[in-house]
């Protein structure tokens, strides 16, 4: 029996999804325990390329069954989109292969558009939402106004329970934003169009993950985002509105008697961000915009172009420590092959001095970048499935990242496909 948990160390789009995509092969069961539509794991394989937004990243896997947890933000609406562009590429996706929670609550239309006011009226303080009406949701259920899918099986209980909701939102919609408040009938029609079509999936999953965790099965948590954007440990307030840490998963799976032996945590071999905040290492100009391209960087969600810097140690350091690292996965270090020399964040000069140690959020927008040079390696080293068969400068690359971050890389991506791998 193994349990693993695959998470974000750096700001979220490390590239999780092709690691869980890589580790299923092993896995019974794939488990998302937090987060919702607002971030894509991307992945390319057999079925072509595709980014998943809410679909635990197993779905591709025959004979893995897939979960959504409690702790996720369940949008009707776009996952049975998103089931929906799956199955027109040939995936199977059934209440065999595909389980979600009966406790895990309903993010509802009202949660994307107070999402979007909320943006619009924060003006240039916005936080850099998604506005898939995460924020929102969360608020909402830490005030025990959500409703659990489980209600779905219980219709008059749901109806009234929705009315009453409804009633509450339209006061906040009206009154706060001056915006018009949402009609029951709209309600009614995205209960047939979208949750309806859910309800068949919607089962006891914490019984089922403690009865496979009982009968030795293997376990997979895959994490959104990154420790930077963890609610408690992250950039506040430029965060995710759940916790985005391994210690979360036995939690926000329903499996609260498990603890991970294995965490993987996912670096980039550069630092990108989407959304607002201190980007203590962001790059500018002509430099920002050729690692850009390299790396095709634009939000898997929003499409937005992402922020990018060089690798920034303080960080990646910070996000090792937080998550609880066992070993790392580095990405996406072949996007890196056209650089003479490879600029790297080894320290921040705060307060007028030099600190490897990651500041508190208040502090960060006065930090700026220690940086130093590496020598690149000026080849394509796509095809190379060794690690000894890497140039000498990209086999120094990885092994200073590992001495700086003080964890063991493990897993060398040098490609998007499942393969574009090597093993340490």
């Amino acid at each position: 029996m193994s349990v693993c948990a695959i998470v974000g160390i750096n700001w979220g789009d490390e590239g999780k999804g092709r690691m869980v995509d890589l580790l299923t092969a092993d896995y019974d069961c794939v488990v998302r325990y937090q987060g919702g539509g607002n971030a894509g794991h991307t992945i390319v394989n057999e079925y072509g390329k595709f980014a998943l937004h809410l679909l635990p990243s197993g779905i591709f896997r025959k004979n893995v069954v897939n979960m959504l947890g409690n702790g996720v933000a369940l949008d009707p609406e776009n996952l049975w989109q998103e089931m929906e562009t799956l199955r027109a590429a040939g995936v199977t996706i059934t209440p065999e292969n595909l389980k979600i929670s009966e406790r895990a609550s309903l993010l509802m239309p009202w949660h994307r558009l107070q999402d979007g006011l909320e943006e619009a009226r924060l003006k240039e303080r916005k936080y850099g939402s998604t506005k898939q009406g995460i924020a929102p949701f969360y608020a909402d259920k830490s005030q025990k106004k959500t409703v659990l899918a489980g209600e779905l099986f219980y219709p008059e209980v749901l109806k009234a329970h929705l009315k009453e909701l409804l009633d509450w939102k339209n006061l906040t919609l009206r009154d706060v934003y001056g915006a018009e408040g949402i009609a029951w009938e709209t309600v009614e029609t995205w209960l047939h169009d979208y949750a309806e079509k859910i309800k068949p999936f919607v089962t006891d999953t914490a019984t089922i993950l403690r009865n496979s965790y009982q009968e030795g099965k293997n376990i997979l948590f895959e994490a959104q985002l990154g420790a930077l954007r963890d609610l408690d440990f992250g950039i506040v307030p430029y965060t995710t509105s759940s916790n985005a840490l391994a210690a979360y998963a036995p939690v926000g799976s329903g499996l609260t008697t498990a603890v991970p032996e294995r965490i993987v945590g996912v670096v980039k071999a550069y630092s990108t961000c989407v959304g607002e905040g201190p980007f203590v290492c962001e790059m500018f100009g002509d430099e920002a915009e050729n690692l850009r391209e390299a790396g095709a960087e634009y939000g898997a969600k929003t499409g937005r172009p992402r922020r990018v810097g060089p690798l920034d140690l303080v960080a990646t350091r910070y996000g090792v420590s937080v998550q609880g690292a066992t070993e790392i996965a580095l990405t996406k270090l072949d996007v890196l092959s056209y650089l003479e020399k490879i600029p790297v964040c080894t320290a921040y000069r705060l307060d007028g001095e030099e600190t490897k140690e990651f500041p508190f959020p208040a502090a960060l927008p006065a930090a700026r970048p220690v940086i130093e040079e590496w020598e690149g390696w000026q080849c394509d080293i796509s095809g190379i499935r060794c690690f000894e068969e890497l140039p000498p400068a990209a086999r120094a690359y990885v092994e200073r990242t590992e001495a700086a971050i003080g964890c063991h890389i493990r897993y060398v991506s040098v490609g998007a496909k499942r393969d574009a791998i090597i093993l340490r």
